[in-house]
């Protein structure tokens, strides 16, 4: 078994967790002040602000995609159905297609993994 013990205390992470979620929420509700004060969005902040959503998808899905048990490989199942499903969902704009050719081709992979 792994001693995951740590010298912070339980106040110290309290502590942390409430600053943490102050800023994340003063952060968000800068963006409610801000745009209530401006008539219109610039358009380079429209092309700013239209790739959060990728990039935020990227990183939550990409890691998941690459590594198998801890560790990173470039050819596993998960990793080729990730990709179909991008491809699919490139061609088509279907969420339902999407899912469904991604799963049946991970389930596919999987098998002769």
């Amino acid at each position: 078994m792994v001693d995951v013990s740590t010298p912070i205390s339980a106040g110290t992470v309290w502590a942390i967790i409430v600053t943490v979620a102050v800023v994340t929420f003063g952060f968000r509700l800068s963006f409610f002040l801000l745009f209530k004060r401006i008539d219109e969005v610039p358009p380079w902040a429209e092309r700013v602000l239209s790739y959060v959503a990728p990039a935020v998808l990227a990183a939550l899905v990409v890691p998941d995609l690459v590594s198998i048990d801890g560790g990173v490989s470039v050819v596993n199942p998960r990793l080729i159905a990730g990709i179909v499903a991008g491809f699919v969902a490139w061609r088509t704009e279907n969420l339902a297609a999407t899912v469904a050719g991604g799963m049946v081709v991970f389930w596919i992979a999987r098998g002769f993994a």
